[in-house]
């Protein structure tokens, strides 16, 4: 009890610069906490995160106003159908004076991608960055390079204008670790945002409020914090509850054709530690798991027909998986 309480003080201590960063991107960005929340968690926990919202939501301005305040290398890279994985990864140019190769990297190399409408990009792009996600390395020619650290994609993808798209395969879907739904402002907000952005002036320059080796060494920090063995049961039981949704009492496995993957299991237990930072605990409480849980598994459950057809979606199947499991 006394290292938990230890660890809780500690942690109290080292999530004060949260408030700062969340005041930086507050000024490009109006309301939108639970986006903010999510780009935290997955910057903290050394996750990806793709973005998904119409037009106009600033899901652009979330990542660029997320880069400003890190004093971190930033790339923004528009994918289009024309893209080649060399203009993602670089490529080798033969240098006819020395007679050899030399190596250009491309923007990949970057503590933070964003990755404008992935899913505009054919399947070979798209799996370039397989390897650099999950392996955080790259391979040009025959020499594979290590990419810095920290290292994070965040993609954005428009959910309707799908003519000319490419949609993600379940492979690099299950890539990134949370799938963040962005939905249009309150009327309040709206206001707000026309009041600061309808200006013809420039806006104000972001203060870069934390460094890359102060977020790795933030990332050990979100290793300590204490996962009961009643909170981690939890969160198995909510992962095999999507795979055999029938040994939990759950009238849906007529609507699941796959569930999550083991992926999803460490994913949810590191973003649930990363979103007791952000609330300056040590400790994980089973809310936590119920409020980041949607984002982590709802691009990695599939549907069957029979769902579409009867117009349930996933995001009403994990309602009713988080509803009826039990909560330690």
């Amino acid at each position: 009890m006394e290292g938990l309480t230890a660890i809780n003080e500690a942690i109290k201590e080292r999530s004060a610069f949260i408030i700062s960063l969340k005041q930086q991107i507050s000024k490009m960005i109006i309301g939108q906490e639970k986006l903010i929340d999510g780009l935290l968690i997955g910057l903290l926990s050394g996750g990806h995160v793709l973005l998904e919202g119409v037009p106009g939501l600033a899901k652009t301005l979330a990542v660029k106003s997320l880069a400003a305040a890190i004093k971190a290398d930033f790339q923004r890279i528009q994918f289009t159908p024309d893209l080649l994985p060399s203009d993602l990864l670089g490529t080798l140019i033969y240098n006819q004076a020395s007679s050899c190769f030399t190596t250009k990297k491309g923007p990949i190399f970057a503590n933070i991608i964003l990755a404008d409408e992935i899913n505009r990009a054919p399947a070979k792009v798209q799996s370039a960055l397989l390897e650099a996600m999950e392996e955080k390395q790259v391979t040009i020619g025959e020499t594979t390079y290590q990419l810095e650290k920290p290292f994070m994609v965040l993609a954005t993808q428009n959910p309707i204008e799908q003519q000319g798209t490419y949609p993600l395969p379940e492979a690099q879907l299950d890539r990134f670790m949370l799938k963040l739904t962005i939905s249009y402002p309150t009327k309040d907000e709206e206001l707000l945002i026309m009041d600061k952005m309808a200006v013809t002036t420039k806006q104000s320059e972001l203060e870069p409020v934390i460094t890359p080796a102060e977020i790795l060494a933030v990332q050990k920090t979100i290793d300590q914090v204490y996962l009961d063995p009643k909170i981690k049961d939890y969160i198995v039981n909510i992962i095999m509850a999507t795979r055999e949704p029938q040994k939990y009492q759950l009238d849906i496995s007529e609507y699941l054709e796959y569930g999550a993957s083991p992926r999803a299991t460490i994913s949810l237990a590191i973003a649930a530690k990363a979103y007791a930072f952000l609330q300056g605990r040590g400790y994980v409480v089973p809310n936590d798991i119920k409020t980041i849980g949607p984002d982590i598994l709802r691009h990695r459950l599939i549907i069957t027909y029979e769902a579409e057809a009867s117009e349930i979606t996933v995001e009403t199947l994990l309602q009713k998986i988080f509803d009826e499991i039990e909560v330690p």
